[in-house]
């Protein structure tokens, strides 16, 4: 199999190893640099950065999959809107009902902070600023919302803007409040997310924000994907479903991280 693609961006190439590592158990750095038309010091530092995310497990001449919790794929909008839609807007409701009049927020890209868009129609004297398209979408007819959009370049995959242009966007910025949608949540690996562009725009939202407030239903716990944004340590608020694990809530709990409880489906 060539995978030759002197293109390929460093996190596309590192997503392929990691689909490697998980279809065949381990890599070769040989191999690997034959087959990306990369240097042996390059795959090196590819499998250095996958062992520090607890994905892979050095080995000589290569790496091994790491026994840590798998590394999950990223799955398309309009798959990921279809999942848990009642969770989703029960906990939608529970976050909207902590943005008051005067606030100021941000609403990463995704499909529960889409949905805490749509139930800010009705909110008044709100100031927004999002990423995504579809959450920009749903506020372009809320009269009592001040709509701020990061602008950069447009990932179509997620409907959300990434890039140089998009985290300057933010430096001139203060906000009360970031509600941050996961891709992954593990007490170890922290808050995680498929793409690097995003992760680093996300990092820049948390600076930007004086809470950080995690919405997510409770099949994200425990999920690792590649790319880490901060944390668990940073975050002030969890809003997420029943169905959470005990023995998470009693981690997030004695870290100081409120947890919001939805009922679950």
């Amino acid at each position: 199999m060539n995978l030759s693609d002197k293109t390929l961006s460093t996190s596309a190439r590192r997503e392929r190893i990691v689909n490697q590592l998980k279809t065949l158990g381990s890599v070769q750095v040989n191999e690997l640099a034959a087959d990306f038309s990369v240097s042996t010091v390059t795959i090196r530092n590819d499998l250095s950065f996958l062992e520090k995310q607890g994905v892979a497990t050095r080995a000589y001449g290569g790496a091994m999959l790491s026994t840590a919790p798998a590394v999950e794929t990223e799955r398309s909008i309009a798959a990921k809107l279809s999942e848990h839609p009642t969770i989703k807007e029960r906990i939608a409701k529970q976050a909207a009902s902590l943005i008051l009049p005067g606030s100021t927020i941000i609403l990463d890209s995704g499909t529960t902070t889409y949905e805490i868009a749509r139930q800010l129609r009705g909110h008044e004297e709100v100031i927004v600023m999002t990423n995504g398209m579809n959450v920009a979408d749903a506020l372009i007819d809320a009269p009592g919302v001040d709509l701020l959009v990061t602008g950069g370049r447009l990932r179509r995959h997620s409907l959300s803007f990434f890039g140089s242009q998009a985290e300057t966007s933010l430096q001139n910025y203060h906000f009360d409040m970031l509600f941050l949608g996961v891709d992954g949540l593990d007490p170890l690996m922290g808050i995680t997310t498929h793409n690097e562009d995003e992760a680093r725009l996300n990092r820049c939202m948390c600076d930007a924000s004086k809470k950080i407030i995690v919405v997510t239903d409770s099949s994200k716990f425990y999920r690792i994907s590649l790319h880490k944004i901060i944390g668990i340590d940073r975050v002030d608020k969890i809003i997420t479903d029943s169905n959470i694990p005990g023995t998470l809530l009693e981690i997030f709990e004695n870290k100081g991280i409120e947890v919001i409880l939805v009922a679950s489906e």
